[in-house]
């Protein structure tokens, strides 16, 4: 993984609440063995007319919204547990999710694939949206080493797991980290009584 420490971006909007996994990634998109290709598909029924024709009101297909920092509602990968939803909203191109609320699998997958859920305050969440809303050159700072993030003269702090946060920020997967461990390991394994 690429190490994470800073994101500076401009922000998609995504007001709706309750998005679950299979709206995320559908399930007939989810026959690949490999991560990559998997973001052509994200939000695919939201995105695109059965025709395969992009529908012009969904926010993703707005030229007018773009960046790294998907702002979602309330209650963000709720539903089953697919892993494959991280995957397409990291191969499409996020770097971070912000909610007022994550389903826990979701959290987990997100942080094991680079991606970092960002939860905030209701009140700021709401801010947040609109904000960019009104200006889409609004410029959002996550900052993953102070656990903060801004926009304009707004201010948060959030929470992450110490863990992840190692990992993310040295571009660790779970084998990584333990491979980084390797002379630690071996001093403890011989400083190790037997009995």
């Amino acid at each position: 993984m690429k190490k994470f420490e800073k994101v500076i971006s401009t922000g998609v909007p995504l007001a709706i609440e309750d998005i679950d996994t299979d709206q995320i990634i559908p399930a007939r998109f989810l026959k690949a063995t490999s991560r990559e290709g998997f973001g052509d598909n994200l939000f695919r029924d939201w995105r695109y007319n059965p025709d395969n024709s992009p529908k012009a009101d969904f926010i993703l297909n707005n030229p007018t919204f773009t960046g790294q920092v998907l702002v979602a509602g309330r209650n963000f990968g709720c539903g089953s547990s697919r892993e494959h939803a991280a995957w397409s909203l990291f191969d499409y191109g996020f770097k971070v999710i912000v909610s007022s609320f994550f389903a826990d699998i979701f959290k987990g997958n997100a942080l094991n694939n680079g991606l970092l859920p960002v939860q905030v305050s209701d009140k700021f969440l709401k801010e947040m949206l609109e904000t960019i809303q009104a200006d889409p050159t609004t410029q959002i700072s996550i900052d993953l080493v102070r656990q903060a993030i801004s926009f304009k003269e707004h201010s948060e702090s959030f929470e992450v797991n110490p863990y992840k946060k190692e990992c993310l920020i040295n571009g660790y997967d779970d084998i990584d980290y333990l491979v980084n461990m390797k002379a630690e390991i071996e001093a403890y394994e011989t400083s190790s009584v037997v009995i």
